[in-house]
């Protein structure tokens, strides 16, 4: 689903967070129901290049520019989606 069809905005913190956790799952190479939402992404064997990767995907699937520091900021998939939900509200 394009952007277009559903502005960020309209987005739930869940869909974000399941966005994400599939997003961490494709870069680690796991299911993405391995993906503890909880954890700290470094954790998860996230490193720098992993999440200035996500950042950019962050940007262009939610329109909206992100630092790139992002997911060191928010380090968990679900503190990332809340942050992303509130920025995008």
């Amino acid at each position: 689903m394009t952007t277009a069809q559903h502005p960020a905005g309209t987005r739930t913190v869940t869909e974000i967070a399941d966005w994400l956790a599939e997003r961490v799952a494709y870069y680690l190479e796991i299911a993405p129901e391995a993906v503890d939402r909880a954890a700290q992404l470094s954790d998860l064997g996230f490193d720098s290049v992993y999440a200035m990767t996500l950042s950019g995907d962050i940007e262009e699937w939610l329109d909206v520019e992100i630092d790139a520091t992002v997911a060191w900021d928010h380090p968990t998939v679900l503190a990332l989606a809340a942050h992303l939900h509130e920025r995008c509200a």
